[in-house]
């Protein structure tokens, strides 16, 4: 199955026995734990420290999140794994997904850095209590990173005291390894370093929401630091930092898509055994709708996750295709997952408010998960540096298989400078699309071609637009991102073994999406005459094929009633 099932997920292909221990297991918890002790938990604000027992005892952390010559003799890091595990836990709550999250976040800048001694150090405290915290952020600047309060100041011994406070910072309240984002006092140079939560001159000052996990604001009061403690400094540091968010934040998308699926099936399970104006609920047809597109935004969002992890294990300092899959796993994935939502809700209706079902807390959960990297803009902001070379500029790159082996990711703790972004190549997208002959995939790439003329049209001012107006910014790189996430989709569509029924159908979906951006395009105000009139022509009808329409309807959707419901 595509979909995660965790009442069929002993069936999946392993690359080993320890991989399968660690995702049954976790599976099992939580199971055994129950909707109700889940839900209960959830609503007392009760922190997961079951779920961190339970890592700990497993140690399931020390075997996800160390690389290659850490650990046991077979350790190894893989972002497929890390993809696996990260929607389990999303499946069952934002709560356990963030304090994993959060912990390889505040780990990774170690093994980035150039301390071997606090790399080992790092891994004998990870063993003692898993959780970690990444101290990035500061309560006046946000995503502002440039602008870091938090300073060590050089003492007459060659020690530092540590000063400055952190905001919104998971796992700040119980983490024993926190890497912490500052700067040197005298040189303003940029560096890492650790602390310890429980340190007496750490002050955990609140969770400064209100919720089941840990966002804490925390202060260093002349916390002590010496060279030992220092992970990195200077440029190395800068660079570690964004590193650390090009791995870690993958899991964005992965855990949006956990959640997503759990409330698939309830939403489908409710509707189909509910009986309004004689008919069930599933019967109507603007509900075979909702559920018809809901589900494709679903699997085309476990069959971008999946390739696009793919490329993070491939990469290499030749190959850095994954800087572009990597902002769109976090941001086009996470906003995706709230689009299936929504309409979930729509067939559900005042069901989704209910305390005790599973979908109430996604709800509440889920909205947060495309905020979490910084903001929409961020991202998008990135992408947009590499549209020329995608477009217009391919390079050949061996095919990449399918990445599921019991191997290291080396390459993604030896990243180094994060400068040339703008000059990454990819591969001609055109070899995806023309690999299959599919009706809305004709009408997409004639779309797709209608996008490369607008863009033509508007020549160099297109860069002027885009850096003076985010908003326009934001329409342009919507198409951008569809045209990579549909061509990777297509990718992974032959890798799973998804049918043409439901790939075709997926973009149908897209067509109309491409139209929406199109028209969100043409209605800016900082738009040309030529470039609404390029818009104009992105504008297609999607090809209707009713028996499709029904053939995924029954087949892959509505057979999948009553496949899982939570233990109780």
């Amino acid at each position: 199955m595509l979909l995660l099932n965790p009442k069929k997920y002993k069936d999946r292909n392993y690359p080993d026995e320890r991989s399968k221990e660690i995702m049954l297991k976790t599976i099992e918890f939580f199971e055994n734990k129950g909707l109700k002790k889940m839900k209960e938990d959830l609503y007392s604000f009760e922190f997961t420290y079951d779920f961190a027992e339970f890592c700990k005892k497993e140690g399931i952390f020390e075997t996800l999140f160390l690389p290659k010559g850490y650990g046991t003799d077979d350790q190894y890091y893989s972002t497929y794994r890390m993809y696996e595990f990260s929607e389990i836990t999303g499946f069952y709550g934002a709560a356990y997904w963030y304090m994993y999250h959060v912990s390889t976040l505040g780990l990774d800048p170690f093994f980035l850095g150039d301390n071997e001694e606090l790399k080992h150090r790092a891994v004998a405290q990870l063993r003692e209590n898993p959780l970690c915290a990444f101290g990035l952020s500061e309560k006046e600047h946000g995503a502002d990173i440039y602008s870091s309060e938090m300073k060590l100041y050089p003492q007459a011994d060659g020690t530092y005291l540590a000063r400055g406070s952190k905001y919104y910072i998971g796992n700040g309240n119980e983490a024993s390894t926190i890497s912490v984002f500052g700067k040197i006092a005298d040189t303003d140079e940029y560096v890492f370093f650790m602390v310890d939560a429980h340190h007496e001159k750490f002050e955990c000052v609140k969770n400064v929401i209100q919720a089941q996990n840990f966002v804490s604001e925390f202060i260093l009061h002349d916390y002590p630091i010496t060279d030992a403690d220092i992970s990195a400094r200077g440029q190395k540091a800068w660079d570690d930092m964004l590193n650390t968010i090009n791995i870690c934040k993958f899991n964005i998308g992965s855990g949006a898509t956990g959640i997503v699926t759990h409330s698939f099936y309830e939403a489908l399970n409710h509707a189909a055994h509910r009986n309004v104006y004689h008919k069930f609920v599933t019967d109507f047809p603007h509900v075979k709708r909702l559920f018809m597109d809901s589900y494709l935004r679903l699997i085309a969002m476990k069959l971008f996750g999946l390739r696009a992890t793919d490329y993070l294990r491939a990469a290499s300092e030749d190959d850095k295709r994954y800087m572009l899959f990597n902002p769109i796993m976090k941001m086009k994935v996470a906003i995706q997952g709230e689009e299936v939502h929504e309409m979930l809700w729509d067939i559900i209706a005042a069901k989704g408010f209910e305390k005790d079902n599973y979908f109430s807390q996604a709800v509440m959960e889920l909205r947060g998960f495309p905020k979490l990297e910084g903001t929409r803009h961020v991202n998008m902001a990135l992408i947009a540096k590499l549209l020329p070379n995608y477009f217009f500029n391919p390079k050949e790159y061996p095919v990449i298989p399918k990445r599921n082996d019991a191997t290291d990711d080396s390459y993604l703790f030896k990243q180094g400078r994060t400068r040339g972004y703008g000059k990454i190549q990819f591969h001609d997208f055109n070899i995806a699309y023309n690999s299959v002959d599919l009706p809305n995939v004709k009408v997409f790439k004639e779309q797709i071609k209608a996008y490369q003329d607008f863009l033509m049209a508007s020549g160099m001012e297109l860069g002027n637009q885009m850096l003076n107006d985010f908003d326009f910014l934001l329409a342009v790189g919507e198409v951008f991102t569809l045209v990579a996430y549909g061509q990777l989709i297509i990718e992974s569509a032959k890798i799973e073994g998804v049918d043409d029924d439901r790939l075709d159908m997926i973009f149908n979906m897209f067509v109309r999406d491409f139209n929406r951006y199109a028209l969100d395009i043409h209605s800016k105000s900082s738009a040309t005459d030529a470039q609404k009139e390029a818009c104009l022509k992105m504008i297609k009808n999607p090809v209707h094929d009713k028996e499709k329409f029904d053939r995924v309807l029954e087949k892959n959707i509505y057979s999948l009633v009553d496949a899982y419901t939570m233990n109780p």
